[in-house]
């Protein structure tokens, strides 16, 4: 019953393609065919999984990759370790939202590894080398009650120049609902009863979530949101990673928001308990 409460609280995608028809400036044109650049590695990176090709993982700096999938071993090495005990003909990746916000790139994606999942992940780049991942996995659920999956909805980005006012939208909405319960600023953040709900427990809307929030408090479900670690955006999307507790378990918490006018207007998250640190494959930590 605790899968049932994959982010209850959370109120509540390879596709973007390059935003110079927003820019205007030789620079920012520049600039942005870099960070596509980013984003186009990243993809590459991720699909080698599924193909096997050793190209895209030259990406990846051999002197320094710091890993926090805790059940990846550290450095490339883990990297290349876990690549080998993929099963052939069955891994499937397909990246459907990638985003660069500087010199990190976040990707949502689904992926058949070991199963059907959804997956946020996160690469940190440092001179055109990739040295630093985090991710978060989830196996596919079925639709939720308005029909909608864990990975379908809107995919275009815009707004760039918004991408730091978004990030504060976001970052306030979830230190003041999810991290301390502030309820009664939770319509403030929205457009009445008009926002989109992917995780697959929850209908559309306000009334969706307060529907389901009855539900599990009915059962005892518990959930909280101790710490956020990490707030990345690129124009209307904005990914925050978090901490907390679900069901007494150490769990980590990955949501990702469209922000349109100035209000949260879609929603998708992955949860993932977090394993006792005896479980570990390296010490970098979940975050």
């Amino acid at each position: 019953m605790n899968r049932i409460l994959i982010s209850a609280v959370v109120i509540s995608g390879v596709v973007l393609s390059a935003s110079t028809n927003f820019l205007n400036s030789n620079s920012h044109i520049k600039e942005e065919k870099m960070e596509t650049s980013k984003k186009q590695k990243v993809v590459a990176l991720l699909k080698a999984l599924e193909t096997g090709e050793t190209e895209p993982i030259k990406v990846i700096n051999p002197n320094k990759y710091i890993q926090h999938n805790i059940q990846i071993e550290d450095g490339l090495e883990g990297f290349a370790a876990f690549t080998k005990i993929l099963p052939n003909g069955e891994t499937k990746v397909n990246t459907i939202r990638a985003f660069t916000d500087g010199e990190y790139v976040f990707t949502h994606s689904e992926y058949n590894v070991f199963g059907p999942k959804i997956g946020f992940d996160i690469f940190r780049f440092e001179d055109g080398k990739i040295v630093e991942h985090w991710d978060n996995l989830q196996e596919i659920q079925q639709p939720n009650p308005s029909g909608r999956t864990m990975i379908d909805g809107v995919t275009e980005l815009k707004d760039l120049g918004k991408t730091e006012e978004n990030k504060t939208l976001v970052s306030n909405f979830v230190d003041d609902i999810l991290v301390n319960g502030k309820m009664d600023k939770l319509n403030g953040y929205f457009y009445g009863d008009n926002y989109i709900q992917h995780n697959p427990y929850i209908g559309d809307g306000l009334s969706g979530l307060g529907k389901a929030l009855g539900e599990w408090a009915e059962q005892g479900i518990t959930m909280k949101y101790d710490m956020v670690h990490q707030v990345l955006g690129e124009g209307n999307y904005v990914l925050v990673v978090s901490e907390g507790q679900l069901g007494g378990k150490h769990t980590a918490f990955y949501d990702l928001f469209r922000v349109e006018k100035g209000k949260i207007a879609e929603h998708w998250d992955v949860l993932e308990t977090i394993p006792a640190k005896d479980k570990w494959k390296n010490n970098n930590s979940k975050f």
